[in-house]
């Protein structure tokens, strides 16, 4: 390859800092960029988890960021898994605080979150000038930012002087924007003339999100569906008429997934690996999911599970009047996840009311989370939009069966399952149109009547788990696209 070089710009990445997905994307895409030579590298916040677990070494490189806000020290190290180049940019004043990367320690958004995403994107826009970058011995040739938490990166080229790299902005889920008052633009020392229809302005606020949108030289969402549907008034979010006249500059892209840390045939999470060659293995995981979560010893019975956020996105709704009805079809179900109390306290009522049939882990688990993907059957995703997603990877890499709706990726990686789709042995899940409980429950009771007949049930687990879902082939999309800007 040539000497390409890229600047990942992120507020996440596996394992130094993880909400979702964007963080492994962040992780598991630079690295297989890195792959195919292209010199990828990070740019993160200085979290205090980020600086305590690397401990980048200091550079003589500081930069002045934001009215009132202390400069920020520019540090080098490399991620976890030895070979990604990492700057953390670290500035106390606004990271060097207990909770999330996103909130404090009770759950509430930092109030300061302009200033500490508007620092990130003005210290990636920075490390694009030339007299920056002679001091990392590194300019890149692109800025590839990530959410509405990088995405004035290109607003701030856009106001600097001199030749700056390009930029892509990728979309990870449209529902976040990141809007503010009016007051944060010039707290984030931009013009005045940037808030305008033509730019920052947002219904007479300002929106990191739309800035990105407005000023970056290309635009990528994790899906083709999901590229398709924010051109949409369901799916915009208000932005919906910005992104159809730039659609000629949009481009989706699947994720991938990390066929290494997700490996039925070598997970240390599992209690006995199993492949498309014997599947024996998946029995025993159920066996032991099942003793692990309180559910009837009976691994004849079908297994549900599901991992998610407990939100109206993800189709709780669509869930909750139909589980016990799902339960009795002669059925169990296992749920992870965490997210609206509402939601949460009533399937925690369901799981009391039904010992031994439904099980509610609140909170994450990373262990039961592989061992879900194992030990369940039939995987449940009903979501009401899904820009990418991931489980539905997982669970076809580990022989579990998804149930999803037709949306975003949900809609480009799973097959559904109909005599001509099983007869030509690309049948890989079942796919629903309808965002309603009935529609949810039907599609289920389709599943378990199929789950009857074993060998065609073991043929629709194995056409999934030969799937290749790695970003192998993502990674050689996102270079053609980084090659077209230079072209």
């Amino acid at each position: 390859m040539s000497n390409l070089r890229v600047l990942f710009v992120t507020p996440e990445a596996y394992p130094l800092v993880k909400t979702g997905g964007l963080g492994d994307v962040s992780a598991a895409l630079p690295a297989a960029l890195r792959q195919l030579g292209v010199d990828v590298r990070l740019l993160l916040p200085g979290y205090p988890d980020v600086l305590d677990t690397v401990r980048p070494a200091y550079t003589d490189l500081t930069l002045p960021l934001l009215p009132g806000i202390e400069a920020a020290q520019l540090r080098v190290g490399l991620m976890p898994d030895g070979e990604t180049p990492l700057y953390v940019l670290d500035c106390p004043q606004l990271y060097a605080r207990p909770g999330t990367a996103y909130h404090d320690s009770e759950g509430k958004e930092w109030a300061d979150n302009d200033l500490r995403f508007g620092a990130l994107s003005k210290a990636a826009a920075l490390l694009g000038k030339a007299e920056i970058a002679q001091h990392l011995d590194f300019r890149p040739d692109i800025i590839h930012c990530n959410d509405w938490q990088t995405a004035l990166v290109p607003a701030y080229q856009r106001y600097m002087s001199g030749v700056h790299p390009y930029t892509l902005l990728s979309i990870h889920n449209m529902a976040f924007q990141g809007v503010f008052g009016a007051q944060s633009v010039p707290a984030l020392g931009l013009p005045w003339e940037s808030f305008s229809l033509y730019g920052l302005e947002y219904y007479g606020l300002m929106s990191f999100l739309k800035g990105g949108l407005y000023y970056a030289d290309w635009i990528s969402t994790v899906s083709p569906t999901y590229a398709e549907e924010i051109q949409t008034a369901e799916f915009g979010y208000g932005l919906q008429g910005l992104l159809h006249q730039r659609h000629s500059q949009l481009t989706g892209i699947l994720n991938g997934i990390d066929t290494q840390h997700w490996n039925p045939t070598a997970d240390p999470h599992l209690v006995s690996p199993y492949s498309t060659h014997d599947l024996s293995g998946k029995r025993q995981n159920k066996i032991h999911l099942q003793a692990r979560l309180g559910l009837q010893a009976n691994p004849n019975l079908p297994l549900l599970g599901m991992i998610s956020r407990l939100t109206q996105q993800k189709g709780i709704d669509l869930l909750l009047p139909v589980l016990r009805e799902i339960i009795a079809e002669g059925a169990q179900v296992a749920i992870l996840g965490s997210g609206d109390k509402t939601f949460e306290k009533a399937l925690c009522k369901v799981a009391e009311d039904l010992p031994g049939l439904v099980s509610v882990t609140l909170g994450y688990d990373e262990s039961l989370a592989h061992q879900i993907e194992a030990g369940a059957d039939i995987f449940l995703m009903p979501s009401r939009f899904e820009p990418c997603g991931l489980n539905q990877m997982y669970s076809m890499r580990y022989g579990t069966v998804p149930i999803v709706r037709r949306t975003g990726g949900l809609a480009d990686t799973v097959v559904d399952t109909t005599p001509l789709t099983l007869d030509a042995g690309t049948a890989t899940g079942f796919v629903f149109e309808h965002s309603d409980p009935a529609t949810l429950l039907k599609t289920v009771q389709q599943a378990l009547l199929l789950y009857r007949y074993p060998d065609t049930w073991q043929q629709l687990q194995r056409n999934g788990m030969q799937r290749d879902f790695g970003w192998t082939q993502s990674a050689q999309q996102y270079l053609a696209l980084y090659q077209q800007f230079l072209d």
